[in-house]
């Protein structure tokens, strides 16, 4: 409604915070994440089945009524629950950023895309094995052709960064599984995001001890911030983040207890 100018604002009604487009709404929002796991099951396995339904119907010619889909919605829930039951409990891991080791600077990098305007921000912080920031970057790019190319162009900058900074040791690290594995193949790529891969893998060639390792959003959090926060202004600071994730990043300065 903003881009028609049919608002003047991109706030999200629910929660009156954040922007909202289609990852806030059902990732981010406040009132989103407050619901219980089992609605989110019902809700995700509901939308799976009918888009299935689709597919059969398109490439098939084949379609299921109104009720088959909710028997088999049930039917696929009940055997989930079963399986949860089954399952062995596993104690949570630590959901928290780790220091790097001795002599080792870790980039890590987020993104947030906005698919309506095809425009991606960046947020990419380096910090050393003391937790200290030795540079943060959060910057706009336009024209971005999908959140899977947004995410390999912000991995390919962290790598540029790591390269350009001339540190001996490096660890790009990141909560896009596939980009990650990607950069470990040092074959060519041939996907859609092929061309940034092979321009991480031509800086690598400059580097004599980098690697990439996959991180959950959750610990990736400093990153995230600076990605999602970056509206307006781009933002490159040396030894230093914005004040709004300072707090954050003390937080993981500080270390696990042995």
């Amino acid at each position: 409604m903003k881009h028609r100018k049919l608002s003047n604002t991109t706030t999200c009604p629910r929660s009156e915070k954040g922007t909202e487009n289609m990852n806030h709404l059902l990732h981010e929002c406040p009132v989103s994440v407050s619901s219980t796991p089992s609605r989110y099951r019902i809700f995700y396995c509901v939308l799976w089945v009918i888009w299935g339904d689709r597919n059969a119907r398109m490439h098939k010619k084949v379609s299921k009524s109104g009720k088959e889909i909710v028997s088999l919605v049930s039917s696929y829930i009940s055997e989930l629950n079963e399986i949860e039951k089954r399952s062995p409990q596993i104690s949570p891991t630590v959901s928290k950023w780790n220091n790097p080791l001795d002599q080792f600077v870790k980039i890590n990098f987020d993104v947030a895309y906005d698919g309506r305007l095809c425009q991606s921000t960046v947020g990419i912080v380096a910090r050393n094995s003391e937790g200290n920031v030795l540079l943060s970057c959060a910057e706009i790019h336009q024209q971005v052709a999908s959140a899977f190319a947004a995410e390999a162009l912000v991995c390919c900058k962290a790598t540029q960064i790591g390269t350009d900074m001339q540190w001996p040791k490096i660890i790009i690290e990141g909560d896009s599984l596939s980009i990650i594995k990607k950069c470990k193949v040092k074959s060519p790529d041939k996907s859609l995001v092929g061309a940034y891969i092979h321009d991480i893998q031509q800086l690598l060639l400059k580097s004599r001890n980098c690697r990439f390792e996959y991180i959950p959003r959750i610990s990736n959090s400093l990153a995230h911030i600076l990605a999602i926060e970056t509206l307006k202004k781009e933002l490159y600071l040396v030894g230093n983040v914005p004040e709004y994730v300072e707090k954050k990043t003390e937080r993981d300065r500080m270390r696990e207890p042995d």
